[in-house]
Protein backbone atom coordinates (compact mmCIF):
# COMPACT_ATOMS: atom_id res chain seq x y z
CA UNK A 1 0.00 0.00 0.00
CA UNK A 2 1.05 3.44 -0.99
CA UNK A 3 1.33 5.13 2.77
CA UNK A 4 0.50 8.60 0.68
CA UNK A 5 -3.19 6.90 -0.09
CA UNK A 6 -3.53 4.38 2.85
CA UNK A 7 -5.88 6.54 4.33
CA UNK A 8 -7.74 6.24 1.19
CA UNK A 9 -7.39 2.79 0.28
CA UNK A 10 -8.57 1.65 3.74
CA UNK A 11 -11.83 3.51 2.77
CA UNK A 12 -12.18 2.43 -1.24
CA UNK A 13 -10.02 -0.34 -1.35
CA UNK A 14 -6.71 -1.48 -3.56
CA UNK A 15 -8.53 -2.12 -7.02
CA UNK A 16 -10.60 1.58 -6.26
CA UNK A 17 -7.21 3.37 -6.02
CA UNK A 18 -5.71 1.81 -8.35
CA UNK A 19 -8.71 2.77 -11.10
CA UNK A 20 -8.05 6.34 -9.59
CA UNK A 21 -4.76 6.52 -10.32
CA UNK A 22 -5.23 5.51 -13.84
CA UNK A 23 -8.04 8.17 -14.58
CA UNK A 24 -7.44 10.89 -17.11
CA UNK A 25 -9.85 14.02 -16.06
CA UNK A 26 -9.91 17.19 -17.61
CA UNK A 27 -10.85 20.66 -15.17
CA UNK A 28 -12.40 23.57 -17.00
CA UNK A 29 -12.20 26.41 -15.17
CA UNK A 30 -9.46 26.83 -12.55
CA UNK A 31 -10.93 28.83 -10.17
CA UNK A 32 -13.14 29.50 -6.94
CA UNK A 33 -14.80 26.17 -7.93
CA UNK A 34 -12.06 24.12 -10.26
CA UNK A 35 -9.18 25.06 -7.73
CA UNK A 36 -11.12 22.94 -5.31
CA UNK A 37 -12.22 20.21 -7.15
CA UNK A 38 -8.50 19.52 -8.93
CA UNK A 39 -7.14 19.78 -5.02
CA UNK A 40 -9.35 16.61 -4.10
CA UNK A 41 -9.07 14.61 -7.29
CA UNK A 42 -5.12 15.02 -6.72
CA UNK A 43 -5.61 14.44 -3.21
CA UNK A 44 -7.83 11.12 -3.32
CA UNK A 45 -5.28 9.83 -6.09
CA UNK A 46 -6.12 10.76 -9.74
CA UNK A 47 -3.29 10.24 -11.46
CA UNK A 48 -3.58 12.12 -14.62
CA UNK A 49 -5.37 15.63 -15.00
CA UNK A 50 -5.97 18.24 -17.71
CA UNK A 51 -6.39 21.68 -16.04
CA UNK A 52 -7.73 24.33 -18.65
CA UNK A 53 -7.85 28.23 -17.78
CA UNK A 54 -6.26 31.62 -19.39
CA UNK A 55 -6.81 33.72 -16.12
CA UNK A 56 -3.81 35.37 -14.46
CA UNK A 57 -4.45 35.25 -10.38
CA UNK A 58 -5.55 38.71 -9.17
CA UNK A 59 -5.93 40.37 -5.49
CA UNK A 60 -9.73 39.80 -6.19
CA UNK A 61 -9.22 36.15 -5.83
CA UNK A 62 -7.70 36.03 -2.36
CA UNK A 63 -10.68 35.73 -0.66
CA UNK A 64 -11.78 32.33 -1.89
CA UNK A 65 -9.75 30.55 -4.60
CA UNK A 66 -6.89 28.29 -3.03
CA UNK A 67 -4.16 28.85 -5.43
CA UNK A 68 -4.57 32.85 -4.21
CA UNK A 69 -1.51 33.64 -2.25
CA UNK A 70 -0.11 37.30 -2.19
CA UNK A 71 2.80 35.31 -4.18
CA UNK A 72 1.07 33.70 -6.96
CA UNK A 73 -0.64 37.36 -8.20
CA UNK A 74 0.05 37.81 -11.68
CA UNK A 75 0.83 34.34 -12.39
CA UNK A 76 -1.35 31.97 -14.65
CA UNK A 77 -3.48 30.02 -12.50
CA UNK A 78 -2.94 26.81 -14.43
CA UNK A 79 0.77 27.26 -13.36
CA UNK A 80 0.14 27.67 -9.99
CA UNK A 81 -1.90 25.30 -9.81
CA UNK A 82 -0.01 22.85 -11.38
CA UNK A 83 3.13 23.34 -9.03
CA UNK A 84 0.36 22.72 -6.24
CA UNK A 85 -0.50 19.39 -7.59
CA UNK A 86 3.14 18.25 -7.80
CA UNK A 87 3.77 19.27 -4.65
CA UNK A 88 0.79 16.92 -3.34
CA UNK A 89 2.29 13.94 -6.10
CA UNK A 90 5.21 14.32 -7.79
CA UNK A 91 3.59 11.04 -10.05
CA UNK A 92 0.60 13.09 -11.20
CA UNK A 93 0.43 13.72 -15.07
CA UNK A 94 0.01 17.13 -15.16
CA UNK A 95 -1.22 18.84 -18.50
CA UNK A 96 -2.08 22.32 -18.69
CA UNK A 97 -3.56 24.52 -21.75
CA UNK A 98 -3.83 28.03 -21.08
CA UNK A 99 -6.93 28.40 -22.72
CA UNK A 100 -10.69 30.24 -22.06
CA UNK A 101 -13.10 27.09 -23.18
CA UNK A 102 -15.47 28.46 -25.84
CA UNK A 103 -17.81 27.05 -28.48
CA UNK A 104 -14.74 28.46 -30.68
CA UNK A 105 -11.93 26.40 -29.39
CA UNK A 106 -13.79 23.62 -28.85
CA UNK A 107 -12.01 21.79 -31.45
CA UNK A 108 -8.48 22.10 -29.89
CA UNK A 109 -9.87 19.53 -27.44
CA UNK A 110 -10.00 16.02 -28.07
CA UNK A 111 -12.32 14.85 -25.55
CA UNK A 112 -12.35 11.19 -26.05
CA UNK A 113 -9.44 10.78 -24.56
CA UNK A 114 -10.95 11.82 -20.83
CA UNK A 115 -12.47 9.78 -18.15
CA UNK A 116 -14.48 12.66 -17.02
CA UNK A 117 -15.46 16.35 -17.60
CA UNK A 118 -16.10 18.92 -15.26
CA UNK A 119 -17.33 22.41 -16.08
CA UNK A 120 -16.35 24.32 -13.73
CA UNK A 121 -16.35 27.79 -16.11
CA UNK A 122 -18.36 30.62 -15.63
CA UNK A 123 -19.85 31.52 -19.29
CA UNK A 124 -23.14 29.85 -20.24
CA UNK A 125 -21.70 29.24 -23.49
CA UNK A 126 -19.10 27.61 -22.18
CA UNK A 127 -21.06 25.37 -19.99
CA UNK A 128 -23.27 24.12 -22.51
CA UNK A 129 -20.29 23.90 -25.02
CA UNK A 130 -18.54 21.22 -22.56
CA UNK A 131 -21.86 19.57 -22.11
CA UNK A 132 -22.53 19.11 -26.14
CA UNK A 133 -18.76 18.03 -26.64
CA UNK A 134 -18.39 15.68 -23.65
CA UNK A 135 -21.77 14.26 -25.13
CA UNK A 136 -21.14 13.81 -27.97
CA UNK A 137 -17.22 11.76 -26.86
CA UNK A 138 -19.61 9.86 -24.43
CA UNK A 139 -17.98 10.77 -21.37
CA UNK A 140 -19.36 11.59 -18.45
CA UNK A 141 -19.80 15.28 -17.67
CA UNK A 142 -20.65 17.01 -14.37
CA UNK A 143 -20.81 20.76 -14.26
CA UNK A 144 -21.25 23.56 -11.66
CA UNK A 145 -23.91 25.94 -11.86
CA UNK A 146 -23.76 29.27 -10.54
CA UNK A 147 -22.13 29.95 -6.66
CA UNK A 148 -21.57 33.44 -6.89
CA UNK A 149 -23.95 35.64 -4.95
CA UNK A 150 -24.85 33.22 -2.47
CA UNK A 151 -24.38 32.51 1.35
CA UNK A 152 -25.34 29.09 2.75
CA UNK A 153 -23.26 26.19 0.96
CA UNK A 154 -25.80 24.18 2.56
CA UNK A 155 -28.16 24.37 0.12
CA UNK A 156 -26.22 22.54 -3.23
CA UNK A 157 -27.77 19.41 -4.13
CA UNK A 158 -26.47 17.26 -6.83
CA UNK A 159 -29.15 16.46 -9.39
CA UNK A 160 -29.57 15.49 -13.27
CA UNK A 161 -29.92 19.00 -14.79
CA UNK A 162 -33.54 18.05 -15.95
CA UNK A 163 -34.13 17.67 -12.35
CA UNK A 164 -33.05 21.55 -10.75
CA UNK A 165 -34.98 24.55 -9.94
CA UNK A 166 -34.67 27.71 -8.79
CA UNK A 167 -31.19 28.21 -9.92
CA UNK A 168 -31.79 30.60 -13.12
CA UNK A 169 -28.56 29.64 -14.95
CA UNK A 170 -29.94 26.44 -14.36
CA UNK A 171 -32.76 26.85 -16.34
CA UNK A 172 -31.24 28.53 -19.43
CA UNK A 173 -29.04 24.99 -19.24
CA UNK A 174 -31.95 22.78 -19.00
CA UNK A 175 -33.44 24.43 -21.66
CA UNK A 176 -30.65 24.42 -23.93
CA UNK A 177 -30.27 20.76 -23.00
CA UNK A 178 -33.86 19.94 -23.78
CA UNK A 179 -33.24 21.60 -27.11
CA UNK A 180 -30.49 19.71 -28.42
CA UNK A 181 -32.28 16.40 -26.60
CA UNK A 182 -29.23 15.74 -24.45
CA UNK A 183 -30.15 13.98 -21.26
CA UNK A 184 -28.40 12.79 -18.18
CA UNK A 185 -26.01 15.44 -17.34
CA UNK A 186 -24.99 15.89 -13.68
CA UNK A 187 -24.83 19.27 -12.24
CA UNK A 188 -24.21 20.57 -8.79
CA UNK A 189 -26.62 23.62 -8.11
CA UNK A 190 -27.84 25.75 -5.45
CA UNK A 191 -31.63 26.08 -4.21
CA UNK A 192 -30.76 29.38 -2.57
CA UNK A 193 -32.02 32.05 -4.21
CA UNK A 194 -29.44 34.83 -5.48
CA UNK A 195 -28.60 37.78 -3.56
CA UNK A 196 -29.14 40.39 -5.55
CA UNK A 197 -26.75 43.16 -6.45
CA UNK A 198 -27.33 46.35 -8.10
CA UNK A 199 -24.46 48.04 -9.11
CA UNK A 200 -21.92 45.62 -9.73
CA UNK A 201 -21.28 43.01 -12.93
CA UNK A 202 -19.59 40.44 -11.38
CA UNK A 203 -20.96 38.18 -8.35
CA UNK A 204 -20.39 38.63 -5.24
CA UNK A 205 -18.14 35.36 -3.43
CA UNK A 206 -17.08 33.90 -0.33
CA UNK A 207 -14.63 31.64 0.64
CA UNK A 208 -17.02 28.84 1.78
CA UNK A 209 -19.37 28.57 -0.69
CA UNK A 210 -17.56 28.08 -4.03
CA UNK A 211 -15.18 25.72 -2.08
CA UNK A 212 -18.02 23.51 -0.79
CA UNK A 213 -19.31 23.05 -4.62
CA UNK A 214 -15.80 22.05 -5.57
CA UNK A 215 -15.52 19.54 -3.50
CA UNK A 216 -19.20 17.92 -3.87
CA UNK A 217 -18.17 17.84 -7.49
CA UNK A 218 -14.66 15.95 -6.68
CA UNK A 219 -16.83 13.67 -4.66
CA UNK A 220 -19.03 12.74 -6.85
CA UNK A 221 -16.10 12.25 -9.88
CA UNK A 222 -14.14 9.75 -7.38
CA UNK A 223 -17.38 7.91 -6.05
CA UNK A 224 -18.31 7.64 -10.42
CA UNK A 225 -15.05 6.68 -11.41
CA UNK A 226 -14.57 3.90 -9.14
CA UNK A 227 -17.89 2.34 -9.90
CA UNK A 228 -15.66 1.60 -13.15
Amino acid sequence: MDEQFSRTEMLLGKTAVERLNKSHIAVFGIGGVGGFVVEALVRSGVGNIDIIDSDKVALSNLNRQIIATHSSIGKYKVDVMKERILDINPDVQVNVKKCFFLPETKDEFDFSIFYYDIAAVDTVAAKIQLIVQATEAHVPVISCMVAGNKLDATLFEVADISKTSVCPLARVVRQECKKRGIKDVKVVYSKEKPIKQTDREAPGSVAFVPSVAGLIIAGEVVKDLIKG
